[in-house]
């Protein structure tokens, strides 16, 4: 079973939880991680490996909402030392509501093909349907 975090600018961590608490009319399991603006960066990092390394065993998927951002470079520097201690986390960015609906509703397969299938439902609901380009 992969777990799921999301690492995020507050408040978005907690407004996808709802928003997931809504469409699918139970609690998500997930862990919302919301960064503030006046986070201490190595202090959360040294947070979220301790969430992270309670069982070197699970497998782990973190998402964030922009890539190069404060909450994404908190959960890849995170994700780096805990995997360079044997734990299995992977940090995706970009995330959308598609892409945490995916991630919650989709627990089949391998951390890899989670990866994939959370990525491709972000991308696929970007959409502009039956319009010219505006």
């Amino acid at each position: 079973m992969v777990q799921l975090f999301l690492v995020m600018h507050e408040p978005l961590g907690q407004a996808f939880q709802a928003c997931a608490r809504h469409v699918l009319g139970v609690e998500p399991g997930l862990t919302v991680v919301d960064i503030p603006p006046d986070a201490d960066p190595d202090t959360l990092v040294a947070e979220l490996v301790s969430r992270l390394s309670g069982d070197m065993n699970q497998q782990t998927l973190i998402l964030c909402d922009i890539f190069g951002a404060t909450p994404f470079n908190i959960a890849n520097r995170a994700r780096k030392l805990v995997t360079d201690a044997g734990g299995n986390v992977c940090v995706l960015a970009g995330a959308n509501l598609s892409m945490v609906l995916k991630a919650l509703t989709d627990p089949s397969g391998s951390m890899s093909e989670r990866y994939q299938r959370a990525s491709a439902s972000a991308v696929r609901a970007v959409a502009n349907p039956d319009q010219p380009a505006c």
